[in-house]
């Protein structure tokens, strides 16, 4: 269909898609075009993630790849390790789990269109109950000094 000179060929990027097949003017498919559902574009094959919190025993230290489709289980995933340790860090004598939070980000890749998540923020908050005035101050001094130091970074 033609209006005011323009046709109806356009592409419209949507998310999860794995292939598209041509059509031509006269509703015939595109025999000449290669169509591989399986190969990732440049820009998802590039996509790094890496954890950029002080915790040792968590994923994704050294940054790779991970497949868009895969994104959501791996990062969720990854956010619930940060949260069992502060469960861990709650359920000390003194301590008590206030809250935890997770917040994913998400993303869309501008080459192929695939929806993604970018990565992930878990906060917590632990109360201390410091019955020694000077084991408080130390942690209000590493507190403050810390602060800001817990984030996940993705490249």
């Amino acid at each position: 269909m033609q209006i005011g000179g323009m046709s109806n060929n356009y592409t419209i990027p949507i998310s999860n898609v794995s292939k598209v097949t041509p059509i031509n003017t006269d509703n015939t498919v595109d025999s000449s075009s290669k169509v591989n559902g399986s190969t990732e574009c440049k820009t998802c094959q590039n996509r790094k993630y890496v954890d950029g919190s002080d915790e040792l025993n968590v994923s994704f230290k050294t940054p790779g790849n991970i497949k868009p489709e895969q994104s959501f289980a791996r990062v969720s995933s990854h956010e619930r390790e940060h949260v069992s340790n502060a469960i861990a860090k709650g359920s000390k004598p003194g301590a008590k789990l206030i809250s935890a939070n997770v917040t994913l980000k998400m993303g869309v890749c501008p080459e192929c269109g695939k929806a993604y998540v970018e990565g992930g923020t878990t906060r917590t908050k632990i109360s201390y109950s410091e019955k020694n005035p000077y084991s408080r101050n130390q942690k209000n001094f590493e507190r403050e000094a810390f602060l800001g130091n817990n984030i996940d970074e993705y490249a």
